[in-house]
């Protein structure tokens, strides 16, 4: 299962693979400078079966999709080795085991804040660097952990930063709600970004109340319960943090319900993504995720850019793609700067990364002393006719945000 052969994606193709290599080769002058005896061997750990399988496939692309994007930028030849977690915590801890000894020089991934805290426990007792592509859990960075690096902002940063966009909106349209709900995932993500909702909420200043924070289970088929005691509550804005499945299965009951709130917000996955945009039409529309998003100003977002729409001009790039896409860039910029796969050198190579010119909108890629980017940006991110439209900030909107939002059963 190579990277350059890969017609598709599903989740058949992912599950019948717990691992599979995935080896690229660029022919540069890094090659010839270095003359390396052994590639570098990135240990991705990603959800491809399971209930985070759909977010896990867009998250495969990401890497894959830096591979060409790595050489145009003149990078040195390296492997990928991918791995299963089956949405997992404990299938997580398992594979970084197993690529461990495997031998892999770097770890990877693992968007879900619990596997990426096993991962991280695997990379401190095996001494791997470990490069997060994306995990919100604050947590992760504050347990004193020397080989994991995060540009991906926490819970806090991403709460705090929807708090001042939501008041950049409320006050650009006149308009905002007079109650909020917020019907949050029950795992160690949901949990903690509902946390930090719940202690900015005080002091953000906000002309809204929230009425009440209504947890679930991720892996619930029917959330019929939970929609109609959020509707209970009288509140007029919802605020989602969630994942993909579940998010769909929301927005039906949403419609079933009659659950009609001026705004619906998210601070979570889900709601942007491109097979929820697809398969909710409509219903999906006018969703407002406010997600830690890329520069398309930069050189290298556009070189990502330009990728993306080449190999996948009907899906819509998102956080998931750009930030596994920057973690590559973050290890392979270090590894030419190191100039061995040795791993002690490969992690004081990472922790002194300062790069400028990466995707997100991070001003660079650096970390402080815990192994944590503290200069991520957030972006009010609207779904707007199946497509994602940048509404806030408004140094970086490209489109005007519809809000109050319109009822369900008075769309287009």
């Amino acid at each position: 299962m190579t990277t350059k052969s890969r017609a598709g994606l599903n989740r058949r193709a992912f599950g019948k693979t717990a691992i599979a290599a995935a080896a690229i080769t660029a022919i540069s002058p890094f090659n010839i400078a270095r003359g390396q005896a052994q590639k570098l061997k990135i240990g991705v750990i990603n959800s491809t079966s399971g209930p985070l399988a759909g977010i896990g496939q867009q998250i495969q692309r990401g890497y894959e999709i830096a591979v060409p994007m790595m050489k145009q930028l003149g990078y040195g030849e390296f492997e990928f080795v991918f791995a299963d977690s089956e949405s997992k915590v404990d299938s997580a801890r398992a594979q970084a085991e197993k690529l461990a000894g495997a031998g892999v020089h770097v770890f990877s991934g693992a968007f879900d804040s619990g596997q990426t805290t096993a991962i991280a426990q695997v990379a401190e007792q095996k001494k791997i660097p470990f490069v997060i592509n994306i995990a919100a859990s604050d947590a992760i960075t504050e347990q004193g952990f020397k080989y994991t690096f995060r540009s991906f902002p926490t819970s806090t940063y991403i709460s705090r930063g929807a708090y001042n966009l939501q008041k950049e909106i409320f006050a650009s349209t006149g308009k905002a709600p007079k109650k909020v709900v917020v019907l949050h995932v029950n795992d160690t993500f949901g949990t903690g970004q509902a946390a930090s909702v719940k202690a900015l909420a005080p002091t953000s200043g906000m002309p809204y109340e929230i009425v009440d924070f209504i947890p679930y289970d991720l892996r619930s088929p029917d959330l019929s319960g939970e929609v109609a005691k959020a509707k209970a509550t009288g509140a007029d804005g919802l605020w989602m943090i969630s994942r993909l499945n579940d998010a769909m299965i929301v927005t039906r009951e949403l419609v079933k319900q009659r659950f009609n709130p001026i705004g619906i917000f998210s601070t979570g996955p889900g709601w942007y993504e491109d097979q929820y945009l697809k398969t909710m039409g409509k219903n999906g529309d006018f969703v407002t995720s406010f997600i830690p998003w890329f520069n398309p100003k930069k050189p290298v977002s556009q070189l990502l850019i330009a990728e993306w729409n080449k190999k996948h001009p009907d899906i819509s790039m998102d956080s998931n793609i750009h930030y596994s896409a920057e973690a590559v860039l973050t290890i392979v910029d270090a590894w030419k700067r190191a100039g061995t796969t040795d791993t002690e050198t490969l992690t004081q190579a990472i922790r002194s990364s300062n790069m400028t010119n990466n995707i997100s909108l991070a001003p660079a890629i650096a970390f402080n002393a815990k192994g944590q980017n503290e200069g991520a940006g957030i972006a009010a991110v609207q779904n707007r006719d199946m497509r994602l439209k940048v509404v806030a900030p408004t140094t970086a909107a490209e489109a005007k945000v519809v809000f109050p939002i319109p009822p369900f059963n008075k769309r287009g």
